[in-house]
This record gives C-alpha cells, sequence and structure tokens, in this order.
C-alpha cells in the first residue's frame, strides 16, 4: 500500500475518533443537565400535584409507550447506515413516517374510549385523544435527526435537546402553578416534541416535501419493521416485571421494587442510550471493515464498564447509605432490592450495548432475536418470582439474565467481528478492581463508628473512589492510561 493512502486512512481514523469523542460530549453532556432539569421540574411538580394526577396519567402510558415503539425511529435509523441517502430517500423516508405517525395517532384517538373503559376511568380517553398530537410531531424530530446523527452532528442536535427540555420543564411548573392538574402532565410533552420538532427541522435544515413513491425503499422499510420488531419485545421484557407484579404485589411493595429499579438503573437508562446514539452513528461509518467495527465495539464496552462495573457494585456496597440518603427513613425496605438489583445490572448493562453495533452493521435481525430472547426468558423467571414476594422478583433476574445474556453474545459477536476472549479481556480489570473495591468499601463500613448517613455514604464513596483508582493504576495501569488518553483525544 502507497504511502498517501496509508496516510489519507489515518487521517479519516483521525477524523472520525475526534468526531465521536465530540459527539459524546455533546450528547452525553446535554443530557445529563437536561435529566438534571427535567428532575428537578418533577420533583417540583409532584409536590404541587397529587397520586391521583400521576395516576390517571400512568393509565395513559402504557398505550403511548406501546406505539411509540412503532413511531417509524428504526426507519430513520435504516437511512443512517444506508449508503445511498440522497434527497430522494430522504423524502420517501419522511413519507413513510408521516404515514406511519398519522395512522397511530388515529388508532390511539379511536382506542381511547376503549383504554377508559378497561381502567375505569372516563377521564382517560380526554387525556389519549389530547395526547394524539404528540405523533404529528414524530416525523419531523426523527428525519432531521437521522440526517444529524449520519453527519456525526451532535452538537446541534444537542442544543435542540436542551432547549426543548427546558420548554417541557416550564409549561411543567407553568401548569402546576396554574392548578391545570393532570393536563400539566399531558401540555408538557406536548410543549417538548413540538419545541422539538422546530428545533430539529431548522438544525438539519430539513426541508423538504414528503414523498409517496416508495419504489426503490423497500429495504428502509424491512430495517425499518425489523427494529420495530425488536423494540417490540424489549418493551415486553422491560415491562414484564411491574406488569406481572402489579397484580400480586400491594402498591406499597410494588412501590418499593420499581424505585428501587429506578434507582439501580440510572446509568443503564440515562446515561447509556446517549452513548449508543453516538456508537450506532459511528458504526455505521465502518460498517464495511467488520475489523474496525469490532475494535471500536471493544473500546466502547472497556469504557463504558470502566464507569459502570464501580457504579453498581459501589451501589451495593452502600446501598443502606445510599437508601437513607437518596430516599429517606421510609424506604429502608428497599435497601436488600437495592444491593441485588445493583449486582445484576452490569449484565442489563453490557446486553443493551450489543444492539448499535449489530444494527449498523445491517443486521438488525440479530438484535431482534436477542429481544425475543429475552422477552420469553425474564418474564417467565417473573412469573415463577413473585410468588416469592419482592426479593423472588430480583432472583428471577439472577435466574434469567446470564442465560438472555449468554445467548445474544453467542449471537451478536461473530456478526461485528469480536471474540469472545477478547470481549472478557476488555471487561475483566474493571470487574476484578470494583469487586475489591467493593469488598474493602464492605470492610470499611463495617469498621465505622456511628455517624450520620450523609457523612457515612460520604466517607464509603471517597474511600471506594480511591481505592479503584489505586487498584487500576497498580493492577491495569495500561488500560487506565489508554482510557484516558482515548477520552483527552491522544493516542491511537
Amino acid at each position: 500500500m502507497s504511502e498517501p493512502v496509508l496516510a489519507t486512512s489515518e487521517t479519516q481514523a483521525t477524523s472520525l475518533r475526534q468526531q465521536v469523542r465530540s459527539a459524546v460530549i455533546w450528547r452525553s453532556g446535554t443530557q445529563i443537565f437536561g435529566q438534571l432539569l427535567t428532575w428537578a421540574s418533577t420533583f417540583i411538580v409532584i409536590r404541587l400535584l397529587g397520586p391521583s394526577a400521576y395516576g390517571l396519567f400512568a393509565m395513559t402510558q402504557v398505550i403511548l409507550v406501546l406505539l411509540n415503539m412503532l413511531n417509524g425511529y428504526g426507519l430513520a435509523s435504516a437511512l443512517i447506515q444506508r449508503e445511498d441517502a440522497g434527497r430522494h430517500a430522504q423524502r420517501q423516508l419522511f413519507g413513510m413516517l408521516i404515514l406511519l405517525n398519522f395512522a397511530l395517532g388515529g388508532l390511539q384517538y379511536l382506542a381511547a374510549p376503549a383504554a377508559a373503559a378497561y381502567y375505569r376511568q372516563p377521564m382517560v380517553a380526554d387525556l389519549l385523544r389530547v395526547q394524539a398530537l404528540l405523533y404529528i410531531a414524530t416525523p419531523f424530530i426523527a428525519l432531521p435527526q437521522a440526517l444529524l446523527s449520519r453527519e456525526m452532528d451532535f452538537r446541534r442536535q444537542a442544543l435542540v435537546n436542551f432547549v426543548s427540555a427546558l420548554a417541557g420543564a416550564i409549561t411543567a411548573l407553568a401548569g402546576a402553578l396554574a392548578g391545570m392538574g393532570v393536563w400539566t402532565l399531558v401540555a408538557a410533552p406536548i410543549a417538548l416534541f413540538a419545541t422539538r420538532a422546530i428545533g430539529m427541522t431548522i438544525a438539519a435544515r430539513s426541508y423538504m416535501w414528503p414523498s409517496f413513491d416508495f419504489r426503490g425503499a423497500g429495504d428502509i422499510a424491512r430495517y425499518g419493521g425489523v427494529m420495530a420488531t425488536g423494540q417490540i419485545f424489549w418493551f415486553a421484557q422491560s415491562q414484564a416485571d411491574v406488569f406481572i407484579a402489579g397484580r400480586l404485589f400491594d402498591p406499597h411493595m410494588l412501590g418499593i421494587y420499581t424505585t428501587s429499579l429506578f434507582l439501580t438503573q440510572i446509568f443503564v437508562s440515562k446515561f447509556v442510550p446517549p452513548l449508543n446514539e453516538v456508537a450506532f452513528s459511528a458504526y455505521a461509518r465502518l460498517k464495511d471493515d467488520k475489523a474496525a467495527v469490532g475494535a471500536a465495539f471493544t473500546k466502547s464496552v472497556r469504557l463504558v464498564m470502566l464507569v459502570a462495573m464501580p457504579f453498581y457494585l459501589g451501589m451495593a456496597a452502600t446501598a443502606e447509605p445510599l437508601v437513607a440518603v437518596a430516599l429517606g427513613p421510609k424506604w429502608m425496605e428497599a435497601v436488600p432490592v437495592v444491593h441485588w438489583l445493583a449486582l445484576a445490572m452490569p449484565m442489563m448493562t453490557l446486553q443493551v450495548l450489543f444492539a448499535p453495533a449489530s444494527d449498523a452493521c445491517g443486521r438488525p435481525g440479530i438484535s431482534a432475536q436477542n429481544s425475543m430472547t429475552g422477552a420469553l426468558c425474564l418474564p417467565i423467571a417473573f412469573l415463577i418470582g413473585v410468588h416469592w414476594g419482592v426479593m423472588g422478583l430480583v432472583a428471577a433476574w439472577f435466574a434469567a439474565y446470564p442465560l438472555y445474556l449468554a445467548l445474544s453474545t453467542w449471537r451478536t459477536l461473530p456478526v461485528i467481528g469480536v471474540k469472545f476472549g477478547t470481549l472478557v479481556e476488555a471487561i475483566a480489570p474493571s470487574a476484578l478492581a470494583a469487586a475489591a473495591m467493593a469488598l474493602i468499601v464492605t470492610g470499611l463500613d463495617a469498621l465505622l463508628p456511628p455517624v450520620p448517613e450523609l457523612l457515612r455514604l460520604a466517607l464509603l464513596v471517597g474511600a471506594g473512589g480511591l481505592a479503584y483508582a489505586a487498584l487500576l493504576f497498580l493492577f491495569a495501569r495500561r488500560m487506565l492510561v489508554d482510557s484516558i488518553n482515548l477520552v483527552r483525544n491522544r493516542g491511537a
């Protein structure tokens, strides 16, 4: 190979690395600020409204979440990884999104009375009819988001997302203060979606008429259909535990479980998804080079687990003071639930990292099969475990998730060009260091004299952070230095 070709290849690799780094900073950074803003607004609104308002709203969310699995974001993902994404393909995608979302909105509108009858709450029908407006905005979000993601431009996306989150938060606060009741929870998402649709369209300059001539767009439809199938199975597995427990647990114990789950899933549900968005776009750029995809995936897993392992194992080791400080004394029953669920979350984190790589390589069927496996294994385990109460439900995670993860790993690694031993090598240093750190923190906690819970938590977190850093420095220095250099955009 000639020197100019090598130089060009190196320049392209450096450019992609810089784009990924910038994308992660913008997408994750604004995600964090946006979440903090949303959470602050949410907690204030919760205090201003009442449980009945959130109960009515939750009834509508079952319908919304299910139909949103079909809203066409999989079609938009097809455009990101497609070689030919010219103006005609963009217009075809726009047409598909409009037809699909208008149909979903109409379906929700028509199904509203049936949902209200099921819940025996007539107001649910009114709420669902108004919430059908959300589907109008979706095509104007999904298309420009796909165009910006294809160009690895997450800076403008991030700014729009932050502004739209601000609009939603302001609307929620204003509605609650104005005495709108449950309609506050309907108005806020509509404001957020409308702002995001306008902002994304301007950011991507996606001013075009839709095309309803879909000749030559069969690959987009097939790809989107397969991804939607996988998302439906993901919906089934992710909601199965609450759906099953909701019929057998009293509200108090269900609240203990779901709040513990919310706390332990903060990292995988709030911080990993934006990283996966960036990863999908990066993998799509490399999809013709399986070795490059494999190397990028391994590096991604190494970085994510470098943070995830101490987060989860540290949470398990500090469950008692963490629950006391974060949730309060009335939630102390959640301590063992948080402890054990935190130990299960590394499996879930690794699992969700697989889909972007296989999808971007043009094999969305792999993630659909994986989701189908989860939709079969997890509900069965939850159906059995729920008869032993909340800890039986927790035990179901350890019964089903290893099998689910093993089958997903077996299917996915050959497609993305990664050997199992390579994956283990990427995870082992952070896993071993985090396990040792958790033991150190547990031992220290046993030696501490009685102190206020906040001070106890601060001492344990500080000691754990120092222990984890020291262990990595002593036994995995090369990985630590490489990870730091990657974040700082130095080295390979």
